[in-house]
């Protein structure tokens, strides 16, 4: 999810009882929402390292403890400072337990793991003993209902203190947390209604069948004559709209693009239709280089194509040269980001990897996201 809906996460979560047991509550909650993102320092050493390392370790149970005591004990070094002797005078409406400071960044710590699974994209929680990748695929990236439910417990207080303020009433200590119980309520009956109609929507997608139109952006066409049924359906989800669904079937030698409307339980094939590639020597090549043998873990349905030297189709890019023109390109993209979302434009590709391949089948380069590395 993105970094505001982390964080603000982990502040309703303390809004909701945890800042009354324990001073800085709010705080350390708010950070350690938020903690596990800072695997993006990976970036640092290139874009292969970033997309190897994004979602792993720290976004695993067995470094939620370590990292909430990193949270935690930078708070207590940060006290001591500021009280410098006299922790007596500090005067706080909540009183001090770090104990409950740490189980309230444990909480907020799972709580960053949990909404990351509830996307497409998934995370790695059980690394270094299993490196599967797992994936909800019931809410967007970025949900604006969600957002807006997890801004509530911070609009309304305000509003009911101003209301108070005219009548007379005394103000409370710690406003707000019967909003931030009923926002996560509310958030919790949202994902269980995402969460039933995504599991409709692929049930739907299963009954389809399909006769293989001619494919497009493929090397191989499909051979299939007989109408086909998927093998395996992956249903991405609207930002916007709960009973539309983005699908990817795959029918073995190809992917199918559909939307379902679970309003009249129709689905709407996509013209295009994505052939698997033959296997060939550049291909193995390609997969088995750093950048490929992340994506092909990553990826529930990786889509290649291979563009050989003199390929009329190869559109060649800023990187290309005289020295580069005889190389094979080998593209690396997953059907579920092809789909033209609101948020999200098929024509950006996101999440699309390249490796280039010298006459020896030797990578000469690897690009993730528009960026290279050699």
């Amino acid at each position: 999810m993105d970094p505001v809906t982390h964080v603000l996460t982990g502040a309703v979560l303390s809004r909701a009882g945890l800042n009354r047991r324990a001073a800085y509550a709010t705080a350390v909650m708010a950070i350690s929402a938020e903690l596990p993102d800072m695997d993006t320092v990976w970036g640092l050493r290139g874009p292969v390292e970033s997309f190897v390392h994004h979602r792993g370790i720290t976004h695993t149970f067995i470094a939620v403890p370590a990292e909430a005591a990193v949270v935690v004990g930078s708070f207590y070094a940060w006290h001591r400072f500021r009280a410098r002797g006299r922790v007596a005078r500090l005067k706080a409406e909540a009183p001090l337990s770090w104990g409950w400071l740490y189980l309230g960044s444990v909480l907020a710590l799972l709580s960053h793991l949990l909404l990351d699974y509830t996307n497409n994209y998934g995370l790695r929680p059980f690394l270094p003993f299993d490196s599967h990748w797992y994936a909800g695929s019931f809410v967007f990236i970025f949900d604006p209902l969600l957002f807006f439910l997890l801004l509530l417990p911070f609009i309304l207080p305000p509003v009911f203190a101003l209301i108070a303020a005219e009548v007379g009433t005394r103000r409370q200590a710690f406003p707000g947390r019967g909003f931030a119980l009923t926002s996560l309520l509310l958030i919790g009956f949202y994902w269980t209604l995402r969460l039933y109609e995504h599991g409709r929507a692929e049930r739907l997608a299963m009954e389809q069948s399909l006769l293989p139109p001619k494919a497009v952006d493929t090397e191989q066409a499909p051979t299939a004559t007989a109408p086909q049924q998927p093998f395996r359906v992956l249903a991405s989800p609207d930002p916007f709209n709960p009973f539309r669904w983005y699908l990817v079937s795959d029918y073995g030698d190809f992917y199918q693009l559909a939307t379902a409307n679970l309003r009249d339980n129709t689905v709407k094939p996509a013209q295009a239709t994505f052939a698997k590639p033959l296997v060939s020597p550049a291909l193995v090549a390609a997969e088995g280089s750093p950048l490929g043998r992340a994506y092909m873990d990553w990826s529930s349905m990786p889509l290649l194509t291979v563009s050989a030297p003199g390929d009329p189709g190869r559109v060649p890019d800023a990187a290309d040269s005289a020295q580069t023109a005889g190389n094979t390109v080998v593209t690396f993209r997953d059907p579920r980001f092809l789909i033209d979302l609101p948020l999200l434009p098929s024509n950006h590709a996101p999440l699309s990897a390249v490796v280039e391949l010298d006459a020896h089948l030797r990578v000469v380069r690897q690009t993730m996201g528009g960026r290279s590395e050699h």
